[in-house]
């Protein structure tokens, strides 16, 4: 097993020559690989039961193992997200603005790679195939250190995509992966300074705080994700049940779910019994009002609020108004995704104005917050930070500016 001083190297090498890359060079590489995801995922489906196998044999929870799982269909969205990234416009070399100065410097920013990105992920082998499509578009290498639940179906699918890339003509070094899953690898990994040029945890709180205390290379953090829907006095009842359903049913053990239920108190007595029934099989918990309302509802506690269930569990508490619905939303929000239902149109320009998230949703399912979704293709991430990248992390997101500057002889006086 190649060593991650080496791995990295690798990386690093492959990164001066993908920078270089023509869009039709990478665009052949994105559907080559995705043909081949197709043509071999037999292969890709077996190695992933191996890793199912051995999560059921350790006792994985059903959210770990839902994440855990491929499936054809899976295997072919993969596929689709190759293409799409494929045919979105190359970022690399976009002239974002130019002007010229008095003395005739002509000056342009220009998108440019990041070099080699780092990702550090938790089970999820469709984050392989993800961000190593979007890195290649983006002219950046991916350096993917993923867990030891996932390493054959990683193992798979990182050999199926460097083919690929390979039969395009692009260095196999374009996507690399590392094998050594232990702790001690991923520390290390955490502080390949000169090396990894953007690292992106993919995973649980306790990863992301090993990012925080380890990390000695420039992060971007993917964040939890506790998203609330707000049905304010204003909404269509009808609608607001099925955004509700959907945002907490269709897949509850991803970031975008809708975990937490905000209603008004004007309407609760009307919502809430009608969505008790419609979440059946859905654990909640809430606060008095709610209890009143609908009894088998659970005493919520204070950690409640706050949290990022990734289960069929649902917060719920019942508010006076739309201030009072605010500032729930900013007490316990982790700046994912946040939303309103209203037909209110002042309602939902204030939620929009006051509510500090990466996405806030009008009318709209918490779980739209997707790189595809959004149109990006796919997404590296899904960013709860400020700086840099902010809400799903396409292809720009994964790239810096340099200025060029132009001259014909001018000197500073």
């Amino acid at each position: 097993m190649a060593t991650l001083s080496e791995l990295g190297r690798r990386a690093k090498q492959a990164s001066l020559e993908l920078a270089l890359a023509p869009t039709s060079t990478k665009d052949e590489a994105l559907v080559t690989a995705a043909d081949l995801l197709v043509e071999r995922a037999e292969e890709i489906l077996r190695a992933n039961g191996e890793d199912l196998a051995q999560a059921q044999r350790a006792g994985a929870s059903s959210t770990a193992a839902d994440r855990l799982r491929l499936s054809a269909e899976r295997v072919r969205s993969m596929a689709n997200g190759l293409r799409q990234v494929a045919a979105l416009p190359d970022p690399v070399g976009e002239v974002v603005e130019g002007w010229v100065r008095p003395n005739g410097l002509r000056i342009e920013r220009v998108r440019v790679p990041l070099g080699v990105i780092g990702v550090i992920y938790e089970n999820r082998p469709n984050v392989t195939s993800d961000a190593a499509g979007l890195c290649l578009k983006s002219g950046n290498v991916a350096f993917l250190r993923g867990s030891s639940a996932a390493l054959s179906s990683n193992r798979a699918i990182a050999g199926v995509l460097r083919e690929g890339f390979a039969k395009a003509g692009l260095p196999e070094d374009v996507l690399v992966l590392v094998e050594d899953t232990s702790y001690e690898s991923a520390r290390e990994f955490m502080r390949l300074r000169g090396t990894i040029d953007c690292l992106i945890p993919r995973g649980g709180p306790s990863l992301v705080q090993a990012v925080l205390d380890n990390a000695t290379v420039p992060y971007v953090i993917d964040g939890d994700g506790n998203c609330h829907l707000y049905v304010d006095a204003a909404a269509d009842l009808g609608m607001a049940l099925s955004l509700l359903v959907n945002g907490k049913t269709q897949r509850p053990s991803v970031c975008n779910a809708t975990e937490s239920l905000v209603v008004h108190r004007d309407v609760a007595g009307a919502f809430l019994p009608a969505a008790a029934e419609a979440l059946a099989g859905v654990r909640l918990v809430g606060d008095e009002a709610a209890r009143q309302i609908v009894p088998t509802i659970e005493p919520a506690t204070e950690e409640d609020w706050g949290k990022e269930y990734l289960d069929l569990t649902l917060s719920v508490r019942v508010v006076d108004d739309l201030s009072a619905a605010i500032a729930h939303v900013q007490r316990y929000s982790s700046g994912h995704t946040e939303a309103i239902v209203t037909r209110d149109l002042l309602a939902a320009q204030r939620f929009t104005r006051e509510v500090d998230a990466a996405a806030v949703m009008v009318n709209a399912s918490t779980r739209f917050t997707d790189g595809e979704q959004f149109g990006f293709g796919a997404e590296i991430g899904i960013s709860t930070q400020k700086l840099h990248a902010r809400g799903p992390m396409g292809l720009r997101e994964l790239t810096t500016t340099k200025y060029i500057v132009t001259g014909n002889g001018q000197i500073r006086s």
